[in-house]
């Protein structure tokens, strides 16, 4: 079973799996598509992505135009701050973002509905990032939207932190340029 946590943005969700711990360790369940469905999340899958980052990579905020991805993500190893934004024109809620703090110790788990932009900032070295995706990779109709857009407002937490960006997340499109394709 999962506990499914609402967000302020449609089809953004936070999830809890079930952990069954003792002085072994624990046991949950990633994914189960019976059990996901009877709770309301009935997705398929086609790709599994693990990324390894360390302290201070940003990663993001990634999206594709067409074909867009669905996401569920979760950390196995260190942490970050997961976020997603609402680049789905005419959605009532267009160029608004809801942050996560997702670990390996808390193991939540968060949903990213295809149409919307998602990056995250690891806080750990060493962390283990996996997602699972709706539709392939397609690097023609990758995007990204910049990172540090002050029309989208997203409060990082860069305590002592100065962000690593790949060339193209630092030359992202602003929510503006997006509105606008």
């Amino acid at each position: 079973m999962v506990n499914v946590i609402e967000t302020a943005l449609a089809d953004v969700l936070i999830l809890e799996p079930k952990v069954f711990g003792d002085d072994r360790g624990f046991f949950l369940e990633s994914w189960n598509a019976a059990s996901f469905k009877a709770a309301g999340l009935d997705w398929t899958f086609v790709q599994d992505n693990h990324s390894r980052s360390s302290r201070g990579v940003l990663r993001g905020l990634h999206y594709q135009q067409p074909n867009p991805q669905g996401k569920l993500v979760r950390v196995v190893s260190g942490s970050v701050y997961d976020v997603a934004v609402d680049i789905r024109k005419g959605s009532p809620t267009f160029g608004q973002w809801v942050g996560v703090h997702l670990s390996a110790a808390n193991k939540r788990m968060f949903w990213i509905g295809p149409g919307l932009a998602h990056g995250f900032l690891c806080l750990e070295d060493n962390t283990d990032f996996l997602y699972k995706c709706t539709s392939a990779y397609s690097p023609a109709d990758e995007h990204a939207l910049l990172w540090n857009d002050p029309a989208v407002g997203i409060e990082w937490p860069l305590d002592g932190i100065d962000p690593i960006l790949s060339a193209k997340d630092r030359v992202g499109r602003t929510l503006e340029q997006i509105a606008a394709a």
